[in-house]
C-alpha cells in the first residue's frame, strides 16, 4: 500500500529530528510540525503497526531500520528534485524547497531513478545535504558550525542547516554559496558575531547565521 502524503511529512519529521539511538518524542514530532499531541500519538500507533517506530506510552519512539529506509527514500524525492530544478532548470537554491515539497509526494519510482540518471547520480543537493540513494543509505558528513570555528581558521562551506528562502536570500546577496572559502578575521566575545573574508569582501554575519552554516576544515 502506498504511503498518504501525511505519513511522508511525518516519516520525513523522523528523519530531520531522530538522535543518534534512533530516538525521537512524541512531543518533539508535534512541535516540529505544528500538530496536536493526540494526532501525532494516533500516527505513531499506526507507524508501530507497520513496522517504523517502536512505540511504548511515554517513552521516546525507536524508528526502526524499516522505518529509517523510508523517511530516507521520502527525503531522497525532496533532495533530488531540488538538485533537477537547480540544475536542469535554473532555479535558484532559495526557490526550490516549495517545489520540491510538492513534487516529493509523486509515487513513481521510474520518475525518480530517470531524474537521478538524468543528474548523473549526485550525491549532494543543492544546499549540501546529502541525498540518499535508491536503497535509503546516506554518506555521512564530519562537517561543524561555522559558530564554532575561531578567528584565523579557514574553512570550507559545505551545507546549511535550514533551507528556507529568507535564509538562502541572506547568503546569496553575501556571495556566501556552497564551496566557498571562508576566513575567519575576527569573532567578537559580546555577542559571538563574525567577521569574514570571501573572495576578497569582509561581511559580518550574526550568530544566527553562523549557527545554520555547516563547514569543513
Amino acid at each position: 500500500m502506498k504511503t498518504t502524503l501525511t505519513e511522508e511529512n511525518y516519516l520525513k519529521a523522523l528523519f530531520h529530528l531522530v538522535d543518534n539511538e534512533s530516538k525521537v518524542t512524541i512531543n518533539e514530532l508535534s512541535k516540529f510540525l505544528s500538530v496536536k499531541m493526540p494526532s501525532v500519538n494516533n500516527m505513531m500507533k499506526k507507524f508501530a503497526e507497520k513496522g517504523w517506530v517502536i512505540y511504548e506510552t511515554y517513552k521516546p519512539l525507536i524508528v526502526t531500520e524499516k522505518g529509517r529506509r523510508e523517511a530516507a527514500l521520502v527525503v531522497r524525492k525532496h533532495r533530488l528534485t531540488e538538485m533537477f530544478l537547480v540544475k536542469k532548470m535554473n532555479f535558484g537554491w532559495e526557490n526550490v524547497h516549495e517545489i520540491a515539497e510538492q513534487l516529493e509526494h509523486v509515487h513513481s519510482t521510474i520518475f525518480f531513478e530517470k531524474m537521478d540518471e538524468i543528474l548523473s547520480y549526485p550525491k549532494f543537493d543543492p544546499h549540501g545535504e546529502p541525498i540518499p540513494d535508491k536503497d535509503g543509505n546516506i554518506i555521512a558528513q564530519d562537517l561543524q558550525k561555522l559558530s564554532n570555528c575561531e578567528a584565523g581558521e579557514t574553512v570550507i562551506f559545505a551545507s546549511v542547516t535550514l533551507s528556507d528562502d529568507a535564509f538562502l536570500n541572506y547568503l546569496t546577496e553575501r556571495n556566501l554559496l556552497l564551496n566557498k572559502k571562508i576566513k575567519i578575521s575576527k569573532v567578537e566575545n559580546f555577542d559571538k558575531s563574525m567577521t569574514v573574508e570571501v573572495d576578497g569582501k569582509q561581511e559580518i554575519l550574526s550568530r544566527k547565521a553562523t549557527d545554520k552554516i555547516l563547514v569543513k576544515k
